[in-house]
């Protein structure tokens, strides 16, 4: 078989590979699905009872003081002591963490397991099917959009499942991750889709490499923070109800309560930012590096390069909001999901529908 054959055999391999993870993410999805539905529904008590609890022994949290009785003429008054909410540092009230979408349930977490060997097994074919189409035409696999989506959903995943099987309290965003990602793959089998083939030479560099690679990671991670600071701002008016007094809807309640404390959120949404923001800052000094190398400049004030500074400028920002103690909580996770906003138009709508020098890799 000669070499041409063979390159067509692996990428049409890997399209059965990409289509194949798709149907195992449809079922983590549908998984996913009966970890809610079938998870139990803690009651709204929980984070209520956290709010105006009298226990000095959590938090930080001031013992309520006895009621105040007050003698009159015609008997005995008792008035009650104003209920007091204390927020953590991070600007989030000091609650408890949810039980999870299995709501703490035998049954809940055995669907919860299944969704998550599912995505386990979905990333696996995904990843391969990635690979098959580096090796169908033997360069990396992020020439065109198409590439560029399904690797970055593979890393998604890959991220997510790292976090999940180092101990951390991710599993809430299975859900979230699997449907974005049948979304994103959708998109790419689809409108994005390219013939696997040889890069122009312009690409045909180990930049290629560094920068693009770079690039992927850093929105796997932005696209996590994302999701944390959107269930935030979710969790954060669902406490700021209850701590008014307020009733929440059956939603809330069977599905807001399970998450994540609106802190805990917040905390994780700013430290994976924060983690990853350098090497963002990387992937634009690269870029740089290999425009110089392929055009004679190192910087143009193209659209692609004036993106990626805008979305630089928009996680500085959010940076900096967070140590500044008028910007915490809720204005913070805005700025970080307009943040998020400029990578997704530099990701999608610049290739498609912006003229640039970065045209040239199609969509």
């Amino acid at each position: 078989m000669n070499l041409a054959a063979t390159n067509e055999s692996l990428a049409e391999i890997s399209n059965y590979l990409i289509y194949s993870s798709m149907a195992v993410y449809t079922l983590a999805f549908f998984a996913h699905m009966a970890e809610w539905l079938f998870g139990s529904r803690s009651k709204v008590a929980r984070t209520a009872a956290a709010l105006t609890a009298g226990d000095g022994g959590q938090g930080g949290r001031e013992a309520a003081a006895p009621a105040v009785t007050v003698g009159t003429a015609g008997g005995t008054a008792v008035l009650d002591r104003p209920k007091v909410v204390t927020r953590a540092t991070g600007g989030a009230r000091d609650v408890p963490d949810g039980p999870g979408a299995h709501g703490g349930t035998a049954k809940g977490d055995l669907y919860g397991r299944i969704a998550v060997s599912l995505t386990v097994l979905a990333f696996l074919l995904e990843a391969a099917g990635v690979a098959s189409r580096a090796l169908s035409v033997q360069r990396a696999p992020w020439g065109n959009m198409y590439e560029f989506s399904t690797t970055f959903s593979t890393v998604v995943v890959g991220v997510y499942l790292v976090l999940l099987f180092a101990g951390k309290n991710v599993r809430w965003a299975g859900l979230p991750l699997v449907t974005t990602v049948l979304l994103d793959l959708g998109l790419a089998v689809t409108v994005l889709y390219t013939e696997s083939d040889q890069l122009v030479p312009a690409l045909d560099s180990y930049w290629l490499w560094i920068h693009v690679s770079t690039a992927i990671f850093c929105g796997a991670v932005f696209y996590l923070g994302a999701v944390g600071s959107i269930l935030y701002l979710f969790r954060d008016s669902y406490e700021a109800k209850l701590a008014g007094g307020g009733t929440p809807g059956r939603f809330a309640t069977s599905v807001l309560e399970r998450l994540p404390s609106a802190a805990t959120l917040d905390k994780f949404a700013y430290r994976v930012n924060a983690a990853v923001f350098p090497l963002w800052t990387f992937t634009i000094i690269a870029g740089a590096i290999w425009a110089g190398d392929a055009w004679g400049r190192y910087w143009g004030w193209d659209a692609k390069e004036v993106w990626s500074f805008i979305t630089w400028v928009a996680y500085a920002a959010y940076l900096h909001a967070r140590a500044t103690a008028g910007w915490k909580g809720r204005k913070a996770a805005y700025i970080a999901l307009i943040a998020f906003l400029t990578f997704l138009w530099n990701y999608y709508g610049v290739n498609m529908f912006v003229n640039s020098l970065h045209s040239y890799a199609g969509v």
